[in-house]
């Protein structure tokens, strides 16, 4: 492995992409199958096909759990959507999110060597997605779960984890909660305060706002206040989800009540998931050293270059600026330890570890502006992969 290049760290502006390279690098797809064995004589078709083949299909009917061994189940993952909450697009149905869940299949590839096959299901109905995800499991190995809706996404993932005994892992929300958790260790040492002294301000009450939320108090972040578009969630509102209702009953110690004016005055850390924007002046209010990580894709909550006059330690969820909050980081590790492990759960120490791997990676180059590995740094999926399995195996 090699030392992260000023391009691994994401400090490199990516040049302009036209619509033609853009159409054209994903004309017939991004993927394709391919052979894992030689298929060229007539002894080679008798062992991949008839006769050789009954031999296998007997043997893993006579002993299922053989089916990891002798298919690809034991390496294959899918990645199911059903269009409803697509990154920056919305609910853009199933067809439309394909190239998104194809290129989600290529990340795995290529990052952890995984082999994962893009579904998307033509409906929103609960019911019908985990009924069906259930029905074409024993085809996989793990279940990634992509671009679902909230509150939808947080029934489907528990009912299908119930059913299930493969990982089964919601990307947006726990992916997402892995890379900020490891970015903010890492943006505390560099302002140097302790982690667990922080008062943080989560600004969205989604999928992903909820997962960070719960990452972070598991990391031992006990000051923790939470917005959605009508304010602080906070247990003296009636208008909450279940779901609110759970974060209200663990987030905002101090019983803060209001706007985001209220939550951010003396706030160490801002964590932007919402596709809102907040006003830059509200940021002055904030603690000094303040960290800010203004996450929504592709039009943060507010500019990186103006985030920085407020703060120390700036992060987005782009590629053109440093620091750059990716799921690619996570998920691909996360799986691939599981996997490894023979895991049937993926857990919150789990989730913690490959924070922490991910985290120990920047190593002596920490920097206001490197507080995360680089997208494209090898090193990662590798150290995330070894970190899960490491706890699975306990």
């Amino acid at each position: 492995m090699t030392t992260p290049t000023a391009d691994d760290k994401g400090q490199a502006p990516a040049a302009a992409i036209t619509d033609d390279e853009i159409f054209a690098g994903h004309h017939h797809g991004k993927l394709a199958v391919e052979l894992s064995r030689p298929l060229e004589t007539q002894r080679d078709l008798s062992i991949a096909y008839t006769p050789g083949v009954a031999r296998v299909c007997t043997a893993i009917a006579e002993e299922p759990e053989r089916a990891k061994e002798l298919t690809w189940t034991g390496r294959l993952v899918a990645v199911i959507s059903d269009g409803s909450a697509v990154l920056g697009l919305g609910d853009i149905g199933a067809s439309a999110s394909l190239p998104v869940m194809e290129g989600k299949c290529a990340l795995f590839k290529r990052f952890s060597g995984l082999n994962a096959i893009p579904i998307v299901i033509d409906t929103n109905d609960v019911d019908a997605i985990v009924d069906t995800i259930v029905r074409i499991s024993p085809t996989f190995g793990a279940i990634n779960l992509e671009d679902i809706s909230a509150p939808r996404c947080f029934e489907i993932e528990d009912r299908v984890k119930a059913a299930l005994d493969i990982p089964v892992m919601h990307d947006d929300q726990h992916g997402t909660a892995i890379v900020v958790l490891a970015a903010l260790m890492n943006a505390a040492r560099v302002v140097g305060k302790d982690i667990t002294d922080l008062k943080v301000v989560i600004s969205g009450s989604g999928a992903a706002g909820v997962a960070v939320t719960k990452i972070l108090h598991e990391a031992g972040v006990s000051d923790i206040v939470v917005l959605d578009s009508k304010g602080v969630v906070e247990s003296g509102r009636s208008d909450l989800t279940p779901t609110k209702q759970a974060i209200a009953a663990d987030s905002n110690p101090r019983g803060i009540s209001g706007g985001v004016e209220t939550a951010l005055d003396g706030a160490d850390v801002f964590i932007g998931l919402s596709s809102g924007t907040i006003d830059p002046e509200l940021l002055s209010t904030m603690a000094d050293d303040a960290i800010i990580f203004a996450l929504s894709n592709p039009n943060p909550e507010v500019a990186p270059d103006v985030a920085a006059r407020y703060a120390t330690v700036v992060a987005t969820g782009r590629s053109d600026f440093p620091n750059q909050i990716n799921n690619v980081l996570a998920f691909p590790g996360v799986f691939r330890g599981a996997l490894d492990a023979d895991a049937t759960y993926i857990t919150e120490e789990m989730k913690l570890a490959a924070a922490s791997a991910i985290a120990a990676l920047v190593g002596e180059e920490l920097a206001p502006d490197y507080i995360v590995p680089g997208a494209l740094d090898e090193r990662v999926a590798p150290a995330v992969a070894a970190a899960v399995e490491a706890v699975a195996r306990v």
